[in-house]
């Protein structure tokens, strides 16, 4: 083994600049969040209604999940003096779809 080079090659990463995001684009994207988060829990609430017998503990646990997260991202708005016009919001996601 005496002897024996080994070549070393190494590896450049391109450094990638990440632009921070304003107060106003992270309060828009947490309203965003939680208006899906409250989509995904009524979501949720239908398919356990017409569930089969064998996926009534899935779409419960669904409906779990999507609350703790619902009730979590509502309390990190209100931290934040975010005000959420659930009705308003829906009627801007609507127009954004069109």
């Amino acid at each position: 083994m005496e002897g024996m080079v080994y070549e070393v090659k190494e590896k450049y990463v391109k450094e990638i600049i990440i632009k921070d995001k304003t107060d106003k684009e992270k309060k828009y994207e947490l309203v965003e969040t939680i208006m899906q988060a409250k989509e995904d829990l009524q979501t949720a609430i239908n398919n356990f209604e017409y569930a089969e017998e064998n996926l009534i503990d899935y779409f419960l646990y669904q409906i779990k999940a999507n609350q703790s997260k619902l009730d979590y991202l509502i309390k990190k708005a209100k931290k934040n003096n975010i005000e959420i016009n659930f009705a308003e919001s829906a009627e801007l996601r609507n127009k954004k779809a069109i």
